[in-house]
């Protein structure tokens, strides 16, 4: 009896996974080939739709400019549910190369004698009063500027969801008592609240709203007739790109919180149209105000004493990362459902800028080879150091794991508590086996349920960032958990 017992259960465990690794392979069929298929770099065209695929990114457009000659290429689907392509004229949330367009916005102002540089922040915003190891200290604008204030990285779970006028202000009150990871000045770490807190100064100082200010000054004179600052009331929504997030391996379209308080530091829309204008600003190869002319000049041109340094080699400065010897200035941009990058030569007059309307390297690895192209290097092939499709990858793994588990309990349960007679030793050895059971299973459970506050993170920004694999994985992980524990218990007395 009991042994036609076991080999039932083994029957239906056999059974369960194969189902299980079926569907899993036919729902991820074409995705499997894409992973185990090589990189392709022969011509452009082969390498941009090669890290497409391997990126699940939906469409691509790109903007290349050469000594005064512009080109617009565009790849891939704005939405693919409607089959609607993209062209020059889809917009695209650009995420953090935002930051160039406000740091403009404050060059513009000191230049006018508005505000200085060495401005302590809480001259404008009393209320912003962070500190040091216990101790308020100064933060000035250009230590904003350059990511050197001391604010850590991870603040950016901080800021508020919300698309109403009032979530600046309450960015900067959530911000205001922060803790700060270094002395201001002393050290660059990147972190996006950086800018928000310079929308709320460029707000103080010019009576208007940042986006009426930068829309007006910045905008309007370099010819971005179409371009916008999104609070989720889209003024083209015929024109914008359906922003996905990637789900085993495949893009899901994807409508992300929208975060008004972090507007300047990563909400600009846009599209090739109107950016050609914008990046032939940055090579002096366009006709704007003086003014304009002088702060995009500045930009590129950091002080060593000031500027933040990210490596041996690169600076950040006026919302850009910039080679001293090159001269080459460079940023990407990554929000929810959308990313970016760009990459300009001023010295040479050439430049490329890559949307993507799915939050991967894609654009940067993209940019890089065009870019590599001009300079005549080869291009390089795609490697998998995307975190977010590795953590898709890896969570969707998990996931198929993890069922495979949960299924083998139930079977286990369902099957009951064994009732043949076992000798003392061996009810002792299952005893002792069920209490390291139990405890390795709660330990097990309490770090799936808290990892994400080991890294800074928290259940808000990986439902918001992450894959929803990983989600998924962290449900069934936590389910798995709580089935071995209730099976353990059956042997504790």
């Amino acid at each position: 009896m009991k042994r036609t017992t076991r080999r039932k259960e083994i029957l239906l465990k056999g059974i369960a996974v194969l189902l299980i690794v079926i569907l899993a392979t036919a729902a991820c069929w074409h995705e499997i080939g894409t992973l185990l298929a090589s990189g392709k770099v022969d011509n452009e065209s082969v390498m941009v739709q090669s890290i497409m695929d391997k990126t699940a990114t939906p469409g691509i457009a790109i903007l290349s400019t050469s000594h005064g000659k512009t080109e617009f290429k565009t790849y891939g689907n704005a939405d693919k549910e409607q089959r609607r392509p993209v062209t020059a004229e889809s917009l695209f949330e650009l995420g953090s190369t935002t930051k160039a367009f406000t740091a403009l916005a404050v060059s513009m102002l000191q230049n006018q004698g508005d505000l200085a540089y060495t401005d302590d922040v809480s001259q404008y915003l009393p209320e912003f009063a962070p500190a040091y190891k216990g101790e308020k200290v100064e933060i000035t604008i250009n230590q904003l500027l350059a990511h050197t204030s001391g604010i850590p990285s991870w603040s950016i779970r901080l800021i508020p969801e919300g698309s109403g006028k009032e979530q600046l202000a309450a960015t900067i009150h959530t911000m205001s008592s922060l803790a700060l990871d270094t002395q201001p000045g002393s050290a660059y770490q990147y972190a996006t609240v950086n800018y928000d807190i310079l929308a709320a100064i460029i707000e103080q100082v010019t009576g208007m709203s940042y986006q009426d200010y930068v829309t007006e000054h910045i905008l309007k004179p370099l010819g971005m007739n179409d371009s916008y600052f999104s609070t989720g009331q889209e003024r083209k929504p015929e024109q914008l790109a359906q922003g996905y997030r990637v789900f085993f391996g495949k893009s899901m379209a994807y409508d992300a919180p929208r975060y008004y308080g972090n507007i300047a530091a990563g909400y600009l829309v846009t599209s090739l149209n109107d950016l050609q204008h914008w990046v032939n600003a940055q090579m002096g190869s366009s006709a704007i105000p003086d003014d304009l002319h002088k702060a995009i000049q500045q930009s590129h041109e950091p002080d060593l004493r000031t500027a933040g340094h990210e490596s041996e080699d690169l600076l950040y400065a006026f919302g850009w990362s910039q080679d001293p010897e090159t001269r080459v200035i460079r940023h990407s941009g990554s929000n929810p459902n959308y990313s970016s990058q760009a990459i300009i030569d001023p010295a040479r007059k050439e430049g490329v800028f890559v949307l993507a309307n799915l939050n991967s390297t894609a654009p940067a690895l993209i940019a890089q080879n065009i870019y590599n192209q001009m300079q005549g290097k080869p291009m390089k092939a795609f490697k998998y150091d995307d975190t977010y499709i590795l953590m898709d990858g890896i969570a969707s793994l998990l996931v198929v794991f993890t069922l495979i588990g949960i299924v083998f309990k139930l079977i286990r349960l369902a099957g009951g508590r064994s009732t043949y007679t076992m000798e003392e030793k061996v009810i002792r050895h299952q005893k002792i086996k069920a209490r390291i059971t139990l405890l390795i299973r709660a330990l097990l459970l309490i770090f799936v349920l808290g990892w994400p506050f080991l890294v800074n993170y928290n259940y808000t920004m990986i439902s918001v960032w992450m894959s929803y694999s990983v989600l998924l994985w962290m449900g069934l992980a936590s389910l798995s958990c709580v089935l071995s524990m209730i099976l353990a218990g059956r042997h504790w007395r």
